[in-house]
Parts: C-alpha cells; structure tokens; sequence
C-alpha cells in the first residue's frame, strides 16, 4: 500500500490538477450524468422519440465525449509532468497523501467508485452505439439526402420488417469489420459531399443471396404455380379498367427432385458475365448440365472474348429490387387507383395523374406544388360540376398522385423513373430478357428459349371482366 501512495498516488494528485485532465474530467462527468439520464428515461419507456438525430446524440456522440474526457486525464498529466520536468521543477517529493484524512478517504473511494462506473458506462454505451448503429433509423434517415430514395423504398417494401443488416453486413467479425470499414468510407464521401448521385446499384459486395435471402426463403423448395392478376386503367375519359391473368410458372425442386419452373431452371447452376455495371445487357451466359458438362451461350454480336467479372446467378439477379422497389409511373398509378384513390370515377384521372407525375420537376418540394395546382386546375376548368360534387375525391387524388412521385422520384439524388430497373419481369425493362432474348446461342446451335410458356401462361390479356376473375371469385 506504502508503495501504491508513494508511486501512483500522490503523483496523480498532485499532477492531475491542471486544465486538460480537468476537462477532461469534467467532459467525462458531465457525459455521464447525461447518458445515465436518458437510459433511466429510456429504460422507463419514456424516450418519446425515434429521431435517428437524437439517437446520434446520446449512442455515438455522447459516448464519444464521454471518452475523449477520460484520454483527457492522464494525457493532461503527461503534459504537465513533462512541462515541468523541461523547468526543473518536478518535485522529488510529492506532497503527502494521507489516506487516514477522512476527507481524503472519502474523496479516494469516490474516485475508484467512479472509475468503475466509468468502465460501466463505456460497455454499455459501446453496445448501445454498436446496436443503435444496426438499425434501419440509423442506416436511412442519419445520411437524410445520400439514403432518402433508399429509405423510401425500404419502408414500402414487403421487407420493411427485416433490419438493413441482416442482408448488408450479416453476422461474425469479419462482416462486421468489413461493413464498418465500407461505413468509414460512405462518412467520409458524406462529410465531403463526394458520394454518387444517384447511390450506385447493384451493391458489389453484397453478400451472395445464400447467406442473406435463404435465410428465409426456400428456392429450391416446389412452389408450382403462382396466379398474378394485375389491374390497368386506360387513358379514356371513363379511366376503363382491364386485368390482364397471368400464371407464373415458379416451380423449384419436386418431390422427385427434378428441377421446374423459373425457380428450378436458374436454380444455381447459371454463370454469366455482363458488359455493364448494371448488369443490364449479358452477353455471356453458361449453363452446369445434369452430367456435369457446360454450355456456354453468347450473343450474335459477340466477335471475341467476353470480358469481365463471372458472376454466379442467385436470386438477387432477377430479385434485384426486394426491399428498395422503384415502380413504374404506370404501375404505381394503376396500383393507386385499384387501391381507391385516384378514384377512377374522376374524368381522365389516369391520363392527367400519369402526365403530371411524370413531369420533370426541380424538387419534390415544386411537384408537390405543381402536381396538386395541375389536378385542381383541370377539373375546375374541365369538369366544374365535377369539381363541385367530388371535390373531396380531387383532393385525394392530388395527395395520392403526390405520394406516388416523392416515394419514387429524388430530383436531389438524381433518382427518376427508370433511374434503378427492376429485373423481375420484362415489360418496362430487360428483366428476363437480358438472357432469354433468342439471340444467345451455343456453338452447338441450342440457344436460350425466348418462348413465353417456358415461364407462363397469359390466362387473360387486358379484359374488362376476364371470365375466370368470376369463376375464382377475386374481387
């Protein structure tokens, strides 16, 4: 004990009292007083707010004040003894230190009190901050401009329920390790305003859909057949409505286990090379045969070797778009409407919604105003009766029509219609015929089918009243 007071003891005492330890000490104390008040409030079910800003403030910020006053302390002693030991006046004695004082006793206890609640308080706000930095509040809404697209998307999303980690950095150290590596780098092009306008996609390091869709989704288990009925409004003055019936072949692995369907035929035996970052136009694709052998099928345009990165096709291929969805102007409009607003009782409400959303706008903030000024000004000049009788379902539609472009057009981020296609199909992008196009042949002379029963059958193609919606009873 004698020589704990003689080494350690009296020289912090005696050092620490100078104005960067006592910052320090005071940055540390008032950080902790701080964080300790807002878990109890938290704890209490009292928080009353799920702004990604505060939870910056009291899980990173705080914490990080918190421990910069501790690396204050003893750097503060270092300068001081080193200060004066280059004066010559450190001292060979320091003062004494009597531990009998209770004064001092009380003071010393206090101290080592402290510094335990101090390693408490570090564990619990460095998991705090770490768990606080897995959320979706935190990934979309701290970045607001870079992420409000993707954020956007997200929360429409049928995976609006799944946290952003658990498909963009997954679990073990070294996922960890790399998304907050990838992190650093995003903060920095965020801090310098360098980052891409729009975010780029597909995500390259995304990990492969094995470790993050299969999670919870079963591919090669037999789905068999999969009924879509999508709803179309026309551009006529009654908005007339059709449904076209579509059964989707999705197959997987039967109970024979023989491989059908979409699910079965591109179930992990497809490699392919693309020419373009968005993986748009493939004109390289090889096929692993039941015995083992390869096909491989190029383009008619290819004249030598295709170059680039060989890519294992799994679901995020065709699924590129799970969770950050763009629609189309025409399939957001026609879902609205099947969905009540835009009521179709409106005149020409698909034709004049459809070319006002697709309008080119300078900020949401101007197609806000312009979308809602054009509706009110068109039905009050067209269709005065109109406007007078349904009034309330013209301003539903203004609404409707303005949530429709701000879900899906960023003039800040450079996101517009079409900015991120979505392969899932092929009527307003490549989609499926990236590869399924008729021209990808194999020095055999096989060439990927382009036959549409191959993936469906069109039960109905744009029908008023499609015989089989009655016989099913959809509504």
């Amino acid at each position: 004990m004698s020589n704990f007071k003689e080494n350690w003891l009296k020289p912090f005492f005696f050092l620490v009292k100078n104005p960067v330890s006592l910052t320090g000490a005071g940055l540390t104390t008032a950080s902790a007083f701080t964080l300790i008040g807002f878990w109890l409030v938290d704890v209490l079910g009292h928080s009353g707010s799920s702004n990604p800003y505060l939870g910056i403030i009291f899980f990173i910020f705080l914490p990080a004040l918190f421990i910069l006053g501790l690396i204050l302390i003893p750097i503060g002693i270092w300068l001081r003894r080193r200060s004066l030991a280059a004066a010559g006046q450190l001292p060979k004695v320091y003062p004494q230190v009597d531990l009998g004082d209770p004064v001092f006793r009380r003071a010393f206890d206090t101290v080592i009190l402290a510094t335990f609640i101090n390693f408490v308080i570090v564990g619990v706000a460095s998991y705090r901050g770490v768990a606080y930095m897995d959320t979706p509040q935190f990934c979309g809404q701290s970045c607001h401009i870079v992420m409000q697209p993707e954020w956007g998307a997200y929360q429409n999303s049928a995976h609006s329920h799944v946290a952003c980690t658990d498909c963009h950095v997954g679990t073990g150290a070294k996922s960890y390790v790399r998304a907050k590596v990838n992190g650093t780098r995003q903060l920095i092009e965020v801090t310098f305003h360098t980052y891409p306008h729009p975010v780029e996609s597909p995500v390259v390091n995304l990990r492969p859909a094995r470790e993050i869709c299969e999670g919870c989704h079963t591919p090669a288990k037999f789905i068999g057949e999969k009924l879509l009925v999508k709803t179309s409004f026309a551009d006529d003055e009654k908005n007339s409505l059709t449904r076209t019936l579509v059964l989707l072949h999705l197959g997987g692995r039967d109970s024979l286990s023989h491989l059908t369907g979409i699910h079965g035929v591109h179930l992990g035996h497809i490699e392919y090379i693309a020419a373009d970052s968005k993986r748009q136009t493939i004109p390289w694709v090889s096929r692993q045969n039941p015995d083992g052998s390869k096909t491989e099928f190029v383009t008619s345009d290819v004249t030598g070797p295709v170059k680039g990165d060989l890519r294992v096709m799994d679901c995020i291929d065709c699924h590129n778009r799970a969770a950050h969805t763009f629609q189309t102007p025409e399939d957001a409009l026609n879902r609205s409407m099947a969905e009540g607003s835009p009521s179709p009782s409106l005149p020409f409400v698909h034709k004049q919604g459809l070319e006002l959303i697709k309008a080119s706008y300078g900020s949401q903030a101007e197609a806000e105003s312009k979308i809602t000024a054009g509706v009110e000004n068109f039905y009050r000049t067209q269709y005065p009766a109109i406007y007078g009788s349904q009034h309330d379902s013209i301003v539903a539609a203004e609404r409707s029509l303005v949530m429709i472009y701000i879900q899906n057009v960023f003039p800040d981020m450079k996101v517009t219609w079409g900015t991120h296609p979505n392969n899932v199909g092929h009527m307003a992008y490549p989609g499926c015929f990236r590869c399924h196009d008729g021209s990808h042949n194999s020095k055999s002379g096989a060439t990927i089918t382009n036959d549409c029963a191959a993936c469906h059958n069109l039960l109905a193609v744009d029908e008023a009243s499609p015989k089989l919606i009655t016989d099913l009873g959809i509504q």
